[in-house]
């Protein structure tokens, strides 16, 4: 039975994620100690006592969603043995959720990777000016026809499609006025829902490029090594393990497309049948079950989830 495990992007974040692993398994509490001591904030704070608004803060919740997973990821070494080396086949996130793998993964350390996601928060949110950008699903569209909503929309505006995220679920993103136009003609186009996402900026596409640049500097003062196994890249929907190259994507992932729905079907196409979702929430496990059919899909966020999946290991 070939394992991927999983790791969650921007969107999966609820206030009080994270708080039970750390009040039941000492290891998980010591990398949010670990990331509180690396940022120089009390995010656990934010994290576990909300109020809301400053953890969507996209400096603020691509940390801690890291940290959650993070946390438990080791919990699943310390109480199920798991073994990335023997007992997984590749690792894979979904936009800021990428680096959470290569932190499972052993390519980035757990304080590098809460620094790097801080600044690639920022940097992200301070691309464009507020209320410039704008970002919708487009859902019952297949990503050709979601390509070409988005270059239709575009008329001399960044309009591109951002997140592949299953079949019949893309997300597009750009200037506010080119993305609502993609809405309406998405639906003239027989969408079975276009709209607009409560984002605060543009992700994913070539208005990013500023952050992009920001990440180039950051990535490139940070240790990267070899990941223990082949991390799917989201613009490549590939698998690769060479330093620089994680460097290089990594860069190029902030505006370019997630490839998810493509990355999940070449797992599975490799024989992967489990996914394994490790950190707050199941969104990724829902993309799975409408991707990969025929494969078992499992989210590891709590104390619960833990033993279930210890159970589930016979």
């Amino acid at each position: 039975m070939g394992i991927a495990l999983t790791f969650p992007g921007q969107g999966s974040q609820a206030v009080g994620m994270g708080k039970a692993l750390a009040q039941a398994f000492p290891v998980a509490q010591a990398v949010f100690d670990e990331v509180d001591a690396a940022l120089g904030q009390a995010l656990t704070g934010v994290m576990w006592d909300g109020p809301d608004a400053e953890l969507t803060l996209t400096e603020n919740a691509q940390p801690a969603l890291m940290a959650v997973s993070l946390a438990a990821f080791r919990v699943l070494q310390d109480e199920t043995g798991l073994d990335l080396k023997t007992q997984a086949t590749f690792v894979a996130g979904h936009s800021l959720g990428e680096y959470s793998a290569l932190a499972a993964a052993g390519a980035l350390t757990i304080a590098d990777t809460a620094r790097l996601l801080r600044i690639r928060g920022r940097a992200m949110q301070s691309a464009t000016p507020v209320g410039t950008g704008a970002m919708a699903a487009l859902l019952g569209l297949d990503f050709e026809q979601a390509v070409a909503v988005a270059a239709e929309a575009a008329q001399g505006e960044v309009c591109a499609a951002a997140n592949d995220n299953a079949p019949g679920q893309v997300v597009v993103s750009g200037a506010k006025a080119a993305v609502e136009r993609a809405v309406e003609i998405a639906k003239a186009r027989g969408a079975k829902r276009a709209i607009l996402l409560p984002v605060s900026a543009p992700f994913h596409c070539a208005l990013m490029q500023p952050a992009a640049e920001v990440m180039a500097e950051a990535l490139a003062e940070v240790a990267v090594a070899a990941p223990a196994v082949p991390i799917v890249a989201n613009v490549l929907a590939r698998p690769i393990v060479d330093p620089a190259e994680i460097r290089r994507r990594l860069v190029e992932q902030v505006t370019g497309t997630v490839r998810w729905r493509e990355s999940v079907t070449f797992m599975a196409e490799q024989g992967v049948t489990r996914f394994v979702e490790i950190g707050a929430g199941k969104v990724l496990s829902g993309l799975v079950k409408r991707i990969a059919a025929g494969t078992e899909s499992i989210a590891v966020g709590t104390p619960d989830d833990v033993a279930a999946f210890r159970a589930s290991l016979g």
